[in-house]
């Protein structure tokens, strides 16, 4: 034997103090896995991690005792485990990290510690680990990102043309009201910022509105702008105007809402304007701004002063709690837009989620928009009461309420309103005929009598929240009659709709699909539920392997609670037993932000979130048992801990995880979490469909992965379109402004906020200058960072 080799095959101290670190680690790395992997598969789930934990183990044991056969058998183990891999998910390199990050680091100790020469001299087996080791790294860095999907499904072929009459032509120069036009597409007309020149977009004002460090923030504002001024409102809805050139401040007026008004993820979307026909000139408030606001009032003021106009209501402010009852502070608040349509204020009102049966009511009214006089109310339950209740009585508790924004067809006079679902959104057992009717639905309202006009309900009986929670978008849509006066709406579950906002039919397909049974409920559920065949963003349904996680410890995890829950796709029933998934997950689905609707070419753009939610439906004993009690309850003290809704009044409280996050902050599902695609507006076919976001500022623990990579992120937030074919969009949870082409769905310029963009970008002209709007206020709900900045982009000007 050379004496070299023998040297050479005797561990040094370093290195066999390496093999009982690495042999204890490699053990107790098996164990870890064995005993929860075990678990695993007596629910029926993958044997892998109990055979390879016991592999680890006896391998560990073998490397602890400085035996080379422990380390050899491990990199067969690896080689097993990278086989096992690509036959669950391919070359999906998202789906490969839990798999194989773990056991890739393991490879590396192992290889290191692997000796270059047997005892009887021969060369050892190291370059074999060299070689698995190597060639495994190489195929994958070169593999993983060919194989990724392209993502583009057909060529856009949509012809030219518009999808628009008069009275809902999009926003040019100004931007009038929330959703842009009087149609609420979220297009504009301008064409100054093009594909060739987007990336020259630069910052060109800030402006501060001085609120930020609140413990409930999600400001989720998209500004108006009427001639040269801008106006939105603050997380406590205080009411700005700045100047749309140079983003100096007009003026502010503070509503003065009491702090203890602010509900979870205080939010003040947007401000509606009104110039009143019949006004003189130079007359006080003859244009006025009008904004919800947290504690309950609707409150006007002069757009060109800030003062506040004192015909309207009570010196100003209108009480939305009159006929509502007595309730705590931050159990009722407006967040959403005001709509105007015909001189009348059309607002809901959002009543806090998750509280009791028997909640706030979900009465939609109208108020003048001069005098603020109450012009009509919509009680779905009482009919008979179009205006306030009488004396000692309310409107009816527990209705479906409208927290979203609405939007108007001023030529048909008719509102259409968002509605969510009845209070106690997880059972529905007391529901009544009427709530049955209009909840999850778009209900179409007569503005002159406050009548409903039709209603088209998207899911019967919801109990999942489904609520239908975006403002919908006016189209004339092309059919083989021609163009039809339409509505589109966006939904949580995933199907867009077009209907006839005339009539409110469907103006293309519908399917009636079984949907499963069983759940706390039997008999209450539907055999079948109704899902647009027009455009969808829903995925195929879930299954064991696309559990996810940074590690193979918490992807085990989250395959046992998939394993351990109650899942039949799309509608499964809640359940009290065990848990039960919910895919899409009750944020979407689409979420609050909208479609954006580019009416010149024919292309609908949409955000969306691809996020599930694991809840389970507690006992009413079992909750009170625990501290959870709705906050008017005389023996609530604090919420407590974890993700309780009390549902006071109906048999079961609620644990829910939206989102379906692990113990370390991940979420359960492989990515993509979040998406963005175009839709060929005539026939609903999608155009590509990409991921939005990248990981560099998401991570476990809160912490940031540092990682540029597309990994699709969940969002809130809507999209801007223009004439020139670009997009633009913030919302995603790393916090940047996008620019995207239209035509491809690729990101042509980014840039990095100072704070979350949960909000819907504007655009406007001013001085022959096109400038694009964020609000950069953060959300406390998505773990962004608050801020309180309103950021102004721009072309470099030549001039």
């Amino acid at each position: 034997m050379n004496e070299s080799a023998s040297a050479a095959a005797q561990p040094s101290r370093l290195r066999s103090l390496g093999l009982r670190l690495f042999g204890l680690l490699l053990f107790l790395t098996g164990i870890i896995l064995v005993v929860p992997g075990y678990k695993l598969l007596t629910l029926h789930g993958s044997a892998w991690y109990v055979l390879a934990g016991a592999v680890w183990a006896i391998a560990g044991i073998l490397v602890f005792l400085r035996r080379a056969s422990g380390l050899y058998l491990y990199t067969l183990s690896f080689i097993a485990t990278l086989v096992w891999s690509l036959w669950e998910s391919g070359l999906d390199g998202w789906a490969l990290v839990p798999r194989l990050d773990l056991p890739l680091v393991y490879l590396i100790f192992a290889v290191l510690l692997m000796p270059k020469y047997h005892r009887d001299g021969a060369k050892g087996y190291r370059r074999y680990g060299i070689a698995v080791l190597v060639l495994t790294v190489v195929g994958l860095v070169v593999a993983v990102p060919l194989a990724q999907k392209p993502w583009q499904v057909e060529a856009n072929s949509t012809p030219a043309g518009h999808y628009y009459d008069e009275q809902t032509t999009p926003a040019a120069q100004d931007w009038p009201t929330y959703g842009g036009g009087y149609g609420a597409q979220r297009y504009s007309a301008l064409q100054q910022i093009t594909p060739a020149n987007v990336s020259q977009l630069k910052r060109v004002w800030e402006y501060h509105t001085g609120e930020a460090h609140s413990a409930n923030f999600g400001n989720e504002l998209t500004p108006i702008k009427v001639g040269d001024a801008i106006y939105g409102c603050t997380i406590r809805h205080k009411i700005f105007a700045i100047d749309a050139a140079t983003g100096k401040q007009k003026w502010m007026f503070d509503p003065k809402t009491p702090a203890t008004s602010s509900p979870p993820n205080s939010a003040c979307r947007g401000v509606a304007y009104y110039a009143d026909p019949a006004a003189t000139a130079g007359q006080q408030c003859a244009q006025r701004i009008i904004v919800g606001t947290l504690d309950a009032k609707l409150a006007a003021v002069d757009a060109n002063t800030g003062a506040i106009c004192e015909d309207f209501g009570d010196h100003g402010f209108v009480d939305l709690m009159q006929g509502l009852g007595k309730w705590p502070a931050g159990m009722v608040s407006v967040t959403a837009a005001p709509t105007v349509v015909r001189g009348v204020v059309v607002t809901g009102q959002q009543v806090m989620d998750g509280q009791l049966r028997s909640a706030p009511s979900g009465v939609v009214r109208g108020y003048d928009a001069v005098t603020g006089k109450l012009r009509f109310a919509w009680d779905m339950e009482q009919p008979d009461i179009t205006t306030t209740p009488p004396e000692g009585k309310t409107y009816t508790p527990g209705t479906p309420n409208m927290w979203s924004t609405a939007v108007a067809d001023e030529k048909l006079g008719l509102v259409y309103l968002p509605m969510a679902n009845s209070a106690g959104d997880y059972y529905s057992s007391t529901r009544t005929a009427e709530e049955l009717k209009y909840s999850s639905s778009v209900t179409a309202l007569d503005v002159t009598t406050g009548k409903p006009r039709w209603v088209y309900q998207f899911i019967r009986n919801d109990v999942w929240d489904y609520d239908t929670p975006a403002q919908p978008s006016l189209v004339d849509f092309p059919t083989d009659k021609g163009l039809v006066p339409a509505l589109i709406q966006t939904t949580k579950q995933g199907d867009l709709w077009v209907l006839d906002r005339r009539t409110g039919q469907p103006l293309h397909k519908v399917e009636e699909q079984p949907a499963p049974q069983g759940g706390v409920e039997p008999a209450e559920r539907a055999a079948t539920q109704k899902r647009s065949l027009y455009s969808h963003t829903q995925k195929p349904d879930l299954t064991e392997q696309m559990m996810w996680g940074i590690s193979p410890f918490d992807q085990l995890a989250c395959r046992i609670q998939y394993r351990s829950a109650n899942y039949q796709g799309i509608f499964t029933p809640p359940s009290a037993d065990k848990p039960w998934i919910e895919y899409p997950g009750n944020n979407g689905g689409s979420d609050w932000g909208s479609i954006s609707v580019d009416v010149h070419n024919g292309v609908i753009i949409e955000n969306y979130n691809d996020l599930p939610s694991y809840s389970k439906l507690v006992p009413r004993a079992v909750d009170d048992a625990l501290g959870v009690f709705w906050m008017g309850d005389a023996r609530y003290k604090n919420p407590p801990p974890g993700r309780n809704r009390p549902q006071a009044g109906l048999p079961y409280g609620q644990d829910v995880n939206t989102g379906w996050v692990s113990n370390l902050g991940v979420i359960c599902k492989q990515p993509p979490f979040g998406m963005i695609k175009a839709i060929d507006l005539t026939s609903g076919k999608t155009l590509w469909d990409r991921p939005l976001g990248t990981a560099e500022r998401n991570g476990p623990w809160g912490l940031h992965s540092m990682l540029p990579l597309q990994i699709g992120l969940p969002n809130n937030g809507g999209v801007l379109t223009t004439r020139s074919g670009v997009a633009f969009v913030g919302a995603t949870t790393d916090d940047y402004l996008r620019a995207i082409d239209v035509k491809s769905g690729k990101t042509l310029w980014k840039d990095e906020l100072p704070a979350g963009g949960q909000a819907t970008p504007m655009t406007y002209e001013v001085n022959g200058q096109q400038f694009v709007i964020i609000m950069a206020g953060g959300h406390h709900g998505m773990m962004t960072p608050e801020g309180d900045s309103v950021i102004a982009y721009a072309l470099p000007n030549k001039s």
